[in-house]
């Protein structure tokens, strides 16, 4: 038995030997060496049966601790890749098995020990270093274990949520009801239970006034009803096939689309579907997302309530009709169908009987690359479409382009492509000679409207090649990666505030921007509130684009361009950020002793000096990742009180560019990871999260986390570790070390929030005010969609989610839709 511990312990320490020395070699620390030394005598000394081993080893075990705790602190997630193994090798020496077998010179702790001079009787005494191996593993152990009771990540604390029930607050009731949102096209508020746009209102902050479900009963919701939509990901599909989609509430249906463009029209009391819409979208390998966030509804100028049909088939087949109202749909072949909301029919005077072909006036238009995957924003009689544009495929590749139609007819009212940002006149749809500008900045995410100021607001993306700057244009550097305010009528920009200047590492502003009625210190302000990947929340005053939470510039880092390149010399940065500290090597993360060297290596290997470290031919680390921060899910926000509620994640991503001429036969183009080619540039991409051999991210835990601010003061009043690893790990253990994800919030009057996102089947809700979770249930694939809440017909407050899961995070893929209600003995 000693003989096999100790050549484990030999094989364990190879590659600590060689690892820890390249390592040193790198500038890192020499620990990881000097380990490999002490295991690899101590196995040695135990194959040869010497109790010195054991003296050896616990020495070892002493200095791992005091190494540990210094570089990490009292924190278990961090100790225990650092002293796992250390204590399990020390453990197995410590078996009866093992430590009988010893022999040689040793110092006894009994008083007769000359007496006990035969072999036999040498190896069944305890020496002092037996003793001393037994107490440092348990010291080491308890040590350990003990800091699973400190928690030393999460930070405590509350929100305010008094200013709905303050009567001496300083803002109107007027005031208060117009933080709710705009009045629909019939010229009627959204009523309280009803979710009428992507974020409830085209106000974006995911708020209902519905307070039967509360922080004191939320704990008794149950199932009322699941379905399935029968479009699952199929093998021809991208590997980012995801469902992301936000239901609405109109009348007595409920109105979702698919990962493949289908609509559904769900009855909204028992999830019957009640007609579908499927365009027969083809299948395409060119797209990076296959994905639908969203419809988007027009009310029409009827004040009757929408009453949903039962169609039987497929609507698309089905002849066009005239519609009032409509439902509208964009899909991935870059169409816009307009439908009749009670029928599924398509409307016949919209473009062209119910479709408009989004690719009229491109530059170009290779398939797959350009389509929408989140709903347009509807103001007054005007609907606006903007779109994804495939990242780092092509150089020349579709416009950005923005534009906005005649709600009834499809007309072109008028378009502003960041490319040349003044030319608003609409183009005549049938020239081709009048194309918008080759791969212009885009708006893939979800805006958001004012229509008594008159502003349409778009979260901006980059130029592709993401990377590369040398392709842009004065105006494109102006509105790349920003929040820009559009005038509904003209088009015209109003304000613009960048976040990124000189964007080289795809940090698109990838969020819905909320609006509400902040009450400051100068009083109420119209606010806009909008969350970035780098974890920045900017807070301003959407009439003029002006910070309400301070905006500072800081240097960034200059070095490891590429020829031809620059990088801005400072960035802005928010007085409200959830960013991470930079990383160090001491950050560096892994299951064992082994992997988190490895992890230290590549860390090294990389250039690094920060946020905003320009890409680099050797690789470079970009943290927070493009992944973001914050994503799409974005932020909820509680108008009546002024505070946001959101998921903040971190994961470090890897960003190298390659040479066209060394790219040889690799395998390109096959999402927004991996190597993608910029045809047509000096270097293709490779981007990638920042991973152990395992699959792990190499920064330590947590990952992924919620938190609450106050969006006046720009304070963060709870920041708290969240999710488990039961889905991610090949045992499904329940370790809350805080995982990533991607999805959004809602937050409702009851003082709940509701969230699922994390790559955990769960679906949560949270005490608004202190982060603590109320409620946690089991779901049956990924929920990567933001949930929205409503009333049936019965009065009965619902809580819906879709859960489909998402291709390229790895959660459970399905196809469901699931609500919620109150058990019966708390209606």
């Amino acid at each position: 038995m000693e003989k096999f511990v100790a050549i484990i312990m030999a094989i364990f320490a190879a590659p600590l030997l060689i690892g820890g020395a390249y390592l040193l070699s790198l500038g890192g620390s020499p620990y990881y060496l000097i380990a490999g030394v002490i295991i690899l005598t101590t196995a040695f000394l135990l194959f040869k049966k010497h109790w010195s081993a054991y003296g050896l080893y616990a020495l070892f075990i002493v200095a791992t601790m005091a190494w540990a705790l210094w570089e990490s602190g009292f924190y278990w997630w961090a100790l225990a890749p650092r002293v796992g193994f250390p204590l399990i090798f020390g453990l197995l020496m410590l078996l009866p098995w093992v430590s009988n077998k010893m022999r040689g010179p040793k110092t006894q702790v009994a008083a007769n020990a000359a007496a006990n001079t035969s072999t036999t009787n040498n190896a069944k005494k305890s020496p002092l270093y037996y003793w001393g191996l037994l107490v440092s593993v348990a010291v080491g152990a308890l040590l350990s274990f003990g800091s699973l009771a400190n928690n030393a990540t999460d930070k405590l604390g509350e929100l305010d949520l008094t200013a709905a029930n303050d009567d001496e607050q300083n803002v109107s009731s007027d005031e208060t009801s117009a933080n709710l949102g705009d009045p629909l096209s019939n010229g009627q508020q959204t009523p309280d239970g009803e979710w009428s746009a992507y974020g409830r209102t085209d106000y974006g902050q995911r708020y209902s006034p519905l307070d039967k479900i509360n922080t004191d009963n939320v704990k008794d919701l149950e199932l009322a009803w699941q379905i399935q939509t029968g479009d699952v990901k199929g093998p021809n599909d991208v590997g980012e096939t995801t469902y992301q989609a936000t239901p609405l509430k109109i009348g007595n249906g409920l109105y979702l689309c698919t990962p493949h463009n289908w609509v559904l029209a769900l009855d909204a009391d028992s999830g019957e579907t009640l007609w579908k819409f499927d365009p027969q979208v083809e299948e395409n390998l060119q797209r990076q997302h296959q994905t639908c966030r969203g419809v988007s509804y027009y009310a029409g100028q009827a004040t009757s309530p929408v009453q949903v049909q039962k169609i039987a088939g497929n609507t698309f087949e089905n002849a066009s009709k005239q519609c009032d109202a409509k439902i509208f749909i964009p899909t991935s072949d870059a169409k816009l169908y307009a439908l009749d909301p009670n029928t599924g029919q398509r409307c016949q005077d919209f473009g062209d009987d119910g479709a408009l072909d989004l690719m009229h006036n491109m530059p170009f238009n290779q398939a797959g690359y350009y389509y929408s995957t989140s709903p347009p924003v509807i103001a007054g009689d005007t609907i606006i479409v903007a779109g994804a544009v495939n990242d780092n495929y092509d150089v020349n590749s579709p416009s950005g382009v923005i534009r906005a139609y005649d709600v009834n007819t499809g007309e072109l009212l008028w378009n502003w492509d960041s490319g040349d940002p003044d030319n608003t006149a609409p183009f005549d749809v049938n020239d081709p000679t009048q194309t918008y500008k080759t791969s212009s900045p885009n708006s893939w995410s979800v805006a958001t409207a004012d229509e008594e100021l008159g502003l349409a607001y778009f979260p901006m993306g980059n130029r592709t090649p993401d990377q590369l700057g040398s392709y842009r244009n004065a105006a494109e550097e102006k509105y790349a990666t920003s929040v820009v305010a559009l005038d509904i009528e003209t088009g015209e920009a109003r304000w613009v505030q960048q976040f990124v200047h000189h964007d080289l590492w795809d940090m698109d502003t990838p969020a819905q921007p909320t609006l509400l009625d902040l009450d400051t210190a100068d009083g109420v302000q119209p606010a806009l509130v909008v969350p970035t990947k780098q974890g920045d929340v900017y807070v301003l005053n959407r009439a003029t684009g002006e910070p309400i939470v301070p905006i500072k510039e800081r240097p960034a880092p200059q070095g490891y361009l590429i020829a031809g390149e620059h990088a801005a010399p400072t960035q802005p940065y928010s007085g409200l950020s959830f960013e991470p500290e930079p990383l160090t090597e001491k950050d560096m993360w892994g299951a064992s002793l082994v992997d988190q060297m490895m992890c230290r290596i590549e860390f090294n290997q990389l250039n690094y000096d920060g946020r905003y470290t320009p890409p680099s031919t050797n690789g470079s680390l970009v943290y927070p990742g493009n992944f973001g921060t914050f994503n799409w899910g974005g932020i909820a926000v509680d108008p009546e009180n002024g505070v946001m509620f959101g998921m903040p994640t971190y994961l470090a991503f890897t960003s190298k560019l390659i040479p066209r001429d060394t790219l040889g036969d690799a395998e390109t183009n096959k999402g927004e990871q991996g190597v993608n080619a910029n045809e047509g540039a000096d270097y293709a991409v490779e981007l990638g999260p920042f991973l152990s051999p395992l699959g792990v991210p190499c920064q330590q835990p947590p990952w992924g986390t919620i938190a609450g601010a106050d969006l006046a003061t720009g304070d963060i009043a709870y920041q708290r570790k969240n999710g488990t690893v039961q889905d991610l790990s090949p045992i499904p253990i329940k370790l809350e070390l805080g995982v990533p994800g991607i999805g959004g919030p809602i937050i409702t009057k009851g003082g709940v929030a509701f969230l699922s996102a994390a790559t955990e089947n769960n679906f949560r809700a949270y005490d608004l005010k202190n982060g603590d979770v109320l409620w946690n249930v089991r779901i049956p694939a990924g929920g990567q969609a933001t949930p929205m809440t409503y009333l049936n017909s019965k009065g009965e407050q619902m809580v819906v989610l879709v859960a489909g899961g998402h291709g390229s995070v790895g959660t459970t893929i399905g196809d469901y839709v699931l609500a919620y209600k109150l058990s019966d003995q708390d209606k």
